[in-house]
């Protein structure tokens, strides 16, 4: 998530999206790991950056999101039909907020869902017997969408792809 510096994205003051985003430090100052200033959760500022292992390729496109759900208020949607995607691929974090959140609104629009469980993190009850992320797993699967592995799928795209592809696909 990444706010307008301004934090006019964050909503009206009696929200609870700006009231717990405010409570957790978003727009508060910081110093990045260089020790240039900085602002949490505010757009194009060091924590908010994309990581260089997962940088935007040429044509990729990066759609920047203020509430939990990719499809609030953005143009994840209009993106997707543009280009007939009918298959949805989720990975991130955290699984019970923002890959749910998105997930479930993809699902609610028509969209097929995949839930990568080995790449989507919980922090939230990661300590407790039972976890959010497993709660949210359970969820997906009997309601929203299917959850499986990278493994498994890498192994089903890797089977499924032309023989000139399979190469490709496994290095």
């Amino acid at each position: 998530m990444a706010f307008r510096p301004d934090l006019s994205d964050l909503g009206p003051d009696h929200a609870t999206n700006r009231q717990r985003h405010l409570f957790m430090g978003a727009g508060q100052p910081v110093v990045a790991p260089d020790g240039t200033p900085s602002r949490l959760l505010v757009r194009d500022t060091w924590n908010t950056d994309i990581v260089d292992e997962l940088a935007p390729a040429p044509g990729d496109h990066v759609i920047y999101k203020h509430r939990f759900s990719g499809f609030f208020q953005t143009d994840l949607e209009g993106l997707l039909r543009s280009q007939a995607v009918r298959d949805i691929i989720f990975t991130g974090c955290t699984t019970s907020i923002c890959v749910e959140s998105t997930l479930r609104d993809a699902m609610f629009r028509d969209f097929r869902c995949l839930l990568l469980e080995d790449c989507t993190a919980e922090p939230i009850g990661a300590a407790a017997d039972r976890t959010n992320h497993e709660a949210s797993l359970l969820s997906i699967e009997t309601l929203f969408g299917w959850v499986a592995t990278s493994t498994a799928l890498l192994h089903e795209l890797s089977a499924a792809a032309p023989a000139d592809l399979r190469h490709a696909a496994t290095g």
